[in-house]
């Protein structure tokens, strides 16, 4: 017997199909002790303009990373329909619990939005918002665009990145939109596990998918904000949603061909970086020591590159666990 998923329980206060600007919520039916027959709104804005494809831009996947939420915020308050051909689908706070606490994960049921698809429309919070999206929205789009950056625990050089694709025609699109967005760095990025993302479910339905990582801290920066709203106008004038000119800029290309990108601590303690963002690190080379806060006297643990590249990521806050990821190498290409 073939198991059929019951409905969402989200519904849209804005219509899709209606040409115009639309600002409206996405709204889920949510019962708790403060507000018995209550709901979580999350905002959506919709311009459309007669046919053509169809943009779905987010940012929040993540609550603590605001490049996403500030420039698609800004996009929804000045896009009109007469500069629009086809339809823009803007959610700059996807999972609006999370950024609305400020954190990475949703503070109602601990889920990691971008770890949860494809969903269910009877699960939490988090696994129904997952569902929305993977059902009803994914399936109106034509290009996907994901704003991410490090978060309060890591910290990125500012690149727009897809993955490696086993269809060329679609690899070929991502990639091309990856380079339309202009960030300084551009990256082909591997992912530990790529169970359960956004990325994966956007990319199984066949959609041209960007995503970014564009610094971090758990703040943004005049700069990353910057490069997040000239990369989304490229985009949309890259796939013939907007009329302009693609304020291009020079970008380094990047890759991550494997698991030796990456370097995990697996000692708590202090974190000194040895190398900073950018930096040319060689193979074998100290980038990293953790030392410990329990006691003096003992000798620092060093941690060093298994492959030669830039540093393109690092752990932000000062302090480590063992299994954070202390830094990754990425080999430059072009």
């Amino acid at each position: 017997m073939t198991d059929v998923l019951r409905d969402n329980p989200i519904s849209p206060t804005v219509d899709f199909d209606r040409d115009g600007v639309q600002h409206g919520f996405l709204k889920l039916p949510y019962s708790r002790d403060d507000s018995a027959w209550g709901a979580v709104m999350i905002p959506v804005t919709v311009v459309k303009n007669g046919s053509g494809p169809t943009a779905l831009l987010t940012g929040g996947n993540h609550g603590d990373e605001y490049e996403g939420p500030l420039a698609l915020s800004k996009l929804a308050q000045r896009l009109r329909a007469e500069d629009v051909a086809g339809r823009v689908i803007i959610v700059p706070f996807m999972n609006t619990p999370a950024v609305q606490a400020g954190t990475r994960t949703s503070p109602i049921d601990k889920g990691n939005l971008n770890r949860s698809f494809p969903g269910k429309p009877d699960g939490t919070v988090t696994q129904k918002i997952a569902d929305y999206f993977q059902r009803s929205l994914l399936p109106l789009a034509d290009v996907v665009l994901d704003i991410h950056s490090g978060g309060k625990t890591l910290d990125f050089l500012p690149f727009a990145a897809c993955h490696v694709l086993p269809d060329k025609a679609q690899d070929a699109a991502c990639a091309a939109g990856m380079r339309a967005f202009a960030a300084p760095y551009c990256m082909r990025m591997l992912e530990l596990d790529a169970v359960g993302m956004y990325d994966t479910a956007a990319e199984e339905q066949g959609k041209v998918f960007v995503t970014t990582e564009l610094g971090g801290g758990g703040s943004s920066t005049a700069k990353s904000l910057a490069i997040a709203e000239r990369g989304v106008r490229n985009l949309l004038i890259h796939f013939g949603l907007l009329q302009g000119e693609i304020e291009a800029g020079e970008s380094v290309m990047l890759d991550m061909p494997d698991g030796d990108c990456f370097v995990a601590s697996e000692d708590d303690g202090l974190l000194e970086m040895c190398r900073d963002l950018g930096a040319r690190v060689e193979k074998g080379e100290v980038i990293a020591r953790v030392h410990s806060a329990r006691r003096t006297g003992e000798p620092a643990t060093e941690y060093r590159a298994k492959r030669s590249g830039l540093l393109a990521a690092r752990h932000f806050p000062g302090l480590v666990k063992g299994g954070d990821t202390l830094a990754v190498i990425a080999e430059v290409v072009g």
